[in-house]
């Protein structure tokens, strides 16, 4: 039983009115009054999507085998639908020392959007079924041909594969530059010294070594202060197809760490894109861009490297999202102990403020261990929400997912009783990647369990009770063609809303790439703000609402426009 409803039952109990109760626990950020949400329908079997993940081994007994894996959203043939590609690991000869087991069907998986809630498996035809064991992955056009482009983090191999225009993909990870023989996480695209070229950033996690145990290999495998930390990578993009490692000279491989999650975002809004790492039971790292192409750590200083109270969390999933709308990026960070939700302070100046407690967002968090996360608007209401996946740290234990609502004051609710039945369910939860692939407005949602089979969830409002919205595809010219880095703001009446393009956020995995908007009961976004990465600022006045806009970046001196439905 949830804490929101053993506050009701005390205020109950003491003879508290019900309409003054709601009222009283909605101020409190306990509960949201009585109304009906979205519902997140598992409409897996029905969609086509059969993905059974695999940790390679009849049994679950190393660090590796509990990692799990991503996912993410793209859109790989431009037909305006957003496919699906899901990393899954493998048995690997020599790694360990017991069989797989049988029958696993061991590879990456790519499934292309039909169109109508259906997806095709075309795995095999795209040439994308991965190698070794995967974990993690990213999407972004590197090379700027209006293809997007992959990037998968394997154990000890990491794979590019490039977008050929023709439905099929070629692994350039050796001409390109780019690989990782290390443990790599969670990896970003970004444009990091805003050339117009998209960077690889690359999080690895610890040096790992499969033969060690632990004398008493009951209690459960070795976890990861077993083992030594990693250094991470940072790639410059050369503009020929090829990158250049510039970790060192960049200060990304100053110190190593245990990256699991990693995030992007400029949260001083200084126009230069800064990188959050999420490091497992040690201080977690914010680079900040120093904007001559070198970063500095300065976590410590803006206080999002430990928890609440010191302690070396195991960090999981890190978002940027700027969730009480004053135009400043705050922090999430998904965690196996205690979530962490950070307040940028803005131009107050100064550190981050941990809120975790009184934004409702810790009474979720003790009894789980929380993995894949999206900051996003499910209900289309102008505020951005909460959705958690949960599952066992180091046993094969299923946990209910959680989604809190975003009550407008600073606080949220957990309303997991109320959004389907999906949330009554357990699963051994790991990566979750978050997109409307059906086009109609509202947020879906893929789920990626360890050794289990993924999930599909549609975003379905209740009937005549949808809420407006606006939906952004970029296209950049000078900047990255991704418009990766773009800040853009929405005003509509009082309400400002504050988004920023980014490739990687949460576990492992990747959501829809273009920029959504709720507009609640708003038939127009009156001002569309965009700061391109270029230092471009596009205005559009009076856009439609309920449309998917495609927006060009300006040339230089030609009049800002949209290739979508403005008025």
């Amino acid at each position: 039983m949830r804490t929101s409803r053993r506050q009701i039952a005390i205020l109950l109990a003491a003879g508290t009115p019900l309409l003054a109760l709601c009222g009283l626990l909605a101020q409190a950020g306990a509960v949201q009054p009585p109304t009906a949400l979205p519902q997140f329908e598992d409409v897996t079997a029905k969609s086509g999507i059969h993905f059974q993940h695999s940790f390679g081994e009849k049994e679950l007994r190393t660090i590796l085998e509990g990692t799990g894996s991503g996912c993410t959203w793209i859109d790989y043939n431009n037909d305006g639908l957003l496919d699906l590609y899901v990393v899954n690991g493998r048995h690997v000869d020599g790694l360990t020392d017991h069989s797989a087991p049988d029958g696993v069907d061991a590879t990456n998986h790519l499934y292309r959007n039909n169109g109508d809630g259906t997806f095709t498996d075309v795995t095999a035809q795209a040439g994308v079924p991965g190698k070794g064991f995967g974990v993690g992955v990213a999407a972004g056009d590197f090379d700027n041909d209006g293809h997007e482009d992959l990037y998968v983090t394997n154990y000890n191999s990491a794979i590019l594969y490039r977008n050929n225009g023709n439905g099929t993909f070629t692994d350039v990870t050796a001409k390109a530059g780019v690989d990782n023989p290390y443990f790599g996480t969670g990896a970003a695209f970004l444009d990091y010294d805003r050339d117009g070229r998209l960077d690889l950033f690359v999080g690895n996690y610890l040096k790992f070594e499969s033969n060690y145990r632990l004398y008493y290999s009951a209690e459960h495998y070795p976890g990861p202060l077993s083992y030594d930390p990693e250094v991470n990578r940072l790639f410059h993009n050369n503009g020929d197809g090829t990158f250049t490692d510039v970790s060192r000279q960049s200060g990304i491989a100053s110190e190593p760490g245990r990256a699991m999650g990693v995030t992007v975002g400029d949260y001083d809004n200084d126009g230069w894109p800064d990188i959050y790492v999420a490091n497992d039971t040690m201080k977690s790292f914010l680079y900040h861009n120093n904007r001559n192409g070198t970063f500095t750590n300065v976590a410590s200083d803006l206080n999002v490297d430990y928890g609440q109270n010191g302690e070396a969390a195991t960090a999981m999933g890190p978002i940027f999202a700027d969730y009480d709308n004053d135009g400043w990026q705050d922090l999430f960070v998904s965690d196996a102990r205690y979530h962490r939700l950070y307040h940028n302070p803005g131009k107050a100046g100064g550190p981050f403020q941990d809120v975790t407690d009184r934004s409702g967002v810790g009474a979720v968090s003790g009894q789980y261990a929380g993995w894949g996360d999206g900051f996003f608007d499910f209900d289309n209401d102008g505020w951005k929400d909460l959705f958690i996946v949960n599952g066992g740290l180091t046993w094969l234990v299923p946990m209910e997912a959680v989604l809190l609502r975003n009550n407008g004051n600073g606080t949220f609710a957990d309303v997991s009783s109320q959004a389907g039945g999906f949330f009554k369910a357990q699963y051994v939860g790991r990566g979750a990647c978050f997109a409307d692939y059906d086009n109609d407005g509202y947020i879906d949602a893929f789920i990626t369990t360890l050794n289990g089979e993924g999930v599909l969830l549609h975003n379905d409002p209740p009937p005549g009770k949808r809420n407006h919205w606006l939906t952004v595809k970029l296209v950049g010219t000078r900047s990255n063609r991704d418009g990766y880095g773009t800040s853009l703001e929405a005003v509509t009446g009082t309400q400002h809303q504050y988004l920023q393009t980014t490739s990687e956020s949460g576990y492992l995995s990747q959501n829809d790439p273009r920029p959504h908007f709720g507009l609640g009961q708003h038939t127009e976004v009156d001002t569309l703000i965009l700061h391109w990465p270029s230092g471009t600022v596009q205005t559009l006045q009076h856009v439609q609402a309920d449309q998917i806009l495609t927006v060009t970046e300006p040339a230089p001196a030609v009049p800002a426009q949209a290739a979508g439905k403005a008025r």
